[in-house]
């Protein structure tokens, strides 16, 4: 089967700034990582704030507050071409491949993970692929013995199958976006696995919010 392309775009909206055109249909998650923003598609707008999501597949409009906005375009399948605007400044983060070959389909989570100055996430896999972008702090992510530094709004991507150990530094959090295409069975359940059976029972540092958890047709 085919590969299909995971990408994350960062765009930024000046004050009052909005699309010129519609991005175009794709299995879309926008994060609002900064700002305010009013995103229109399927015949109705919503408003968001800060540190909530949206989900369409279909054509989607974007315009900022009076403060602008910071967004995080998470497309599976995603078209060429990029927003454009008046004060729209987009740049894209990070492309990864993806094979999605479960019959009983999948779906696209959009969740926040947050990590206090020290904290931990011990060894683990996920059962899905996914791109995460650091919102505040910094990061360490460590697989196949290699270890990573992220800085803010950096992004890294994790397949899933690979074995990830990933702590924040002593003097700063670590808080994450992140958007993963899980089996379907997954809906509203955890997607992590730890590799060392007692890291399980140890106190959990992190703080997850969710918000999507919507099936996509693949």
């Amino acid at each position: 089967m085919p590969d299909r392309l995971l990408r994350l775009s960062k765009d930024d909206f000046a004050a009052k700034a909005r699309l010129a055109e519609p991005l175009p249909p794709a299995i879309r998650a926008i994060y609002v990582a900064e700002g305010m923003a009013s995103i229109s598609a399927g015949g109705s707008t919503a408003t968001l704030a800060t540190n909530s999501a949206f989900f369409h597949t279909g054509p989607v409009s974007v315009a900022a507050g009076a403060e602008g906005a910071c967004l995080l375009r998470y497309e599976l399948d995603p078209g060429e071409g990029g927003p454009s605007g008046e004060g729209v400044r987009s740049e894209r983060k990070l492309e990864a491949s993806l094979v999605l070959d479960d019959p009983d389909g999948y779906l696209l989570r959009c969740d926040k993970v947050e990590l206090p100055p020290g904290g931990i996430a011990y060894t683990h896999t996920h059962q899905g692929g996914g791109i995460r972008c650091l919102l505040k702090g910094g990061f360490n992510v460590r697989v196949h013995g290699k270890t990573t530094e992220i800085g803010e709004y950096d992004a890294w991507f994790e397949a899933g199958p690979d074995a990830v150990y990933a702590w924040a530094p002593d003097d700063a959090p670590g808080h994450f976006s992140r958007a993963m295409i899980l089996p379907r069975r997954l809906k509203g359940k955890s997607s992590i696995r730890y590799v060392d059976p007692e890291d399980a029972d140890k106190p959990k540092p992190q703080k997850y919010t969710v918000f999507l958890d919507e099936f996509i047709e693949t």
